[in-house]
């Protein structure tokens, strides 16, 4: 007997105890009160705008290449007198660099020798031709003297004949020398077009600035030796005017139909934290590009660069203003997504049966119009959505929370919005729920914790106050 009640000992206290720790859990989670997260309603402007990257380019760059092939020996000479190098201001038709031109130096003498020998030909040809029609004349004369004689006793057949042949050779002869002739200026102008090549070859010796701009980069060295093949090599790449830059950006082609030519654009750039560029869309290119399947659209930004801060090829992080809303009412965008449960409505909110959840109030129809409407954009352009939609927000109401009915307008992804007639700037309105511990649980401890000490009060002297010194 006595060994079954200590077998029941063992198995009792153990789910007492238990018991007695979820007792405590549940009484305390029962302690807990709910209360709600708010945020003030706020008048502000309110701006929805595309997001892209992109980079700074200059406006107009040039890259100047050689046209031949040969070591480079020097580099020009800069406006302020200094060796052309990177970020150099240079003129046009300013000397950037030199190739070595001994080689082409020796084409154009030679070249220049083979015209001379050419204009020679032509001179010799020309004396040729002249003996050549003096013969003729002298066979012609002849041969006139044996027609008017004919076959006699004072000329004979074979000399009759003679002369006869004398005057027909000599008249091809002389076309013969023509033809020498033409050659022999055909043989001229080869020639001085080798050497007007050849000396086209020298000048290339010297490269020059063919615009007024900036040299941000330089691609050799000297002593470095270019070759000039299919394809021209590049020297220097010069920009025209740093003044003057564009933002090249691409746009995905789910927005590209909300971007336009002339819309205003607002970019930041990480060498200048802080700090907001402006620019206006110049360019929309056609022509699209494809990367892992994502389609973008390359668009072109003009911006102000006067002051030279901005620095050819920095990032920039661009937003493409779609539409904007002055001093208009805003809340977050969580105050209208939240949705409170029927017990957190107020009684008077509540539809009729329980569980059936909070009624959703329909939006008063006298509501005040919306602010100015935007900017309109071109047909084509869809620069956001301003037709107002019915929707509801919730304020504290004691314990529990009411709705307001309001109209919602344009949203930035984080503010919308918002008119209704209980609304007014610093309205909180309800964003969410906490729960926290109620006075009750912060009494309530862990029956099985160890309980430490209390400390001794302070003694008191007569009538409660502190005790005589």
């Amino acid at each position: 007997m006595k060994r079954l009640m200590k077998v029941c000992v063992f198995i009792v206290l153990p789910v007492a105890a238990i018991g007695s720790m979820a007792g405590w859990y549940f009484t305390r989670g029962a302690a807990q009160a709910t209360s709600y997260q708010t945020a003030k309603v706020t008048r502000g402007d309110l701006l929805v705008t595309i997001a892209a990257s992109g980079t700074v380019e200059p406006e107009e760059v040039v890259d100047v290449g050689a046209q031949i092939s040969g070591q480079i020996v020097s580099f020009g000479k800069d406006t302020d007198g200094k060796t052309v190098d990177y970020g150099s201001v240079v003129a046009q038709d300013t000397v950037v660099a030199k190739i070595d031109d001994s080689l082409y130096q020796a084409d154009v003498a030679e070249a220049d020798a083979q015209v001379a020998s050419a204009k020679a030909g032509v001179q010799k040809s020309e004396a040729d031709l002249r003996q050549l029609q003096a013969k003729l004349v002298q066979t012609q004369r002849d041969w006139e003297r044996a027609k008017k004689l004919g076959s006699s006793e004072a000329l004979a057949q074979t000399t009759h004949d003679a002369y006869e042949s004398a005057y027909e050779m000599a008249k091809a002869n002389v076309a013969v020398g023509e033809a020498a002739i033409l050659q022999a200026k055909a043989s001229l102008t080869q020639s001085e077009k080798s050497l007007w090549r050849a000396r086209r070859n020298l000048e290339y010796c010297t490269i020059t600035s063919p615009i007024q701009g900036t040299v941000i980069d330089r691609r050799v060295s000297i002593g470095q030796t270019v070759a000039a093949g299919l394809n021209t090599p590049s020297l220097f790449l010069i920009a025209k005017d740093l003044r003057r830059m564009r933002v090249w950006v691409s746009v995905n082609e789910a927005d590209i139909s909300r971007v336009y030519s002339g819309q205003p654009v607002a970019f930041t750039v990480d060498a200048f934290p802080g700090e907001t560029f402006v620019g206006a869309v110049c360019r929309i290119r056609p022509n699209a590009s494809m990367t892992q399947n994502v389609v973008t659209f390359t668009v072109e930004i003009s911006t102000d660069n006067s002051a030279g801060r901005l620095r050819p090829y920095l990032t920039a992080n661009v937003r493409f203003e779609v539409s904007r809303r002055d001093n208009v009412l805003l809340v977050p965008a969580t105050a209208l997504s939240w949705t409170p449960t029927a017990d957190q409505v107020a009684p008077e909110y509540r539809q009729g049966a329980s569980g059936s959840g909070p009624a959703a109030p329909s939006p008063d129809t006298d509501l005040p119009p919306m602010g100015a409407p935007p900017t309109s954009h071109p047909a084509s352009v869809a620069p956001g959505t301003t037709a107002m939609a019915p929707a509801v927000l919730w304020v504290v109401q004691g314990q529990h929370v009411r709705p307001v009915p309001v109209l919602t307008g344009m949203s930035d992804g984080t503010n919308v919005e918002v008119v209704g007639k209980e609304l007014s700037e610093k309205v909180e309105v309800v964003t969410g729920t906490q729960s926290e511990p109620s006075a009750a649980q912060n009494d309530v401890s862990n029956p099985f914790a160890p309980k430490l000490p209390k400390p001794p009060k302070p003694p008191t002297g007569a009538g409660g106050g502190p005790p005589p010194v």
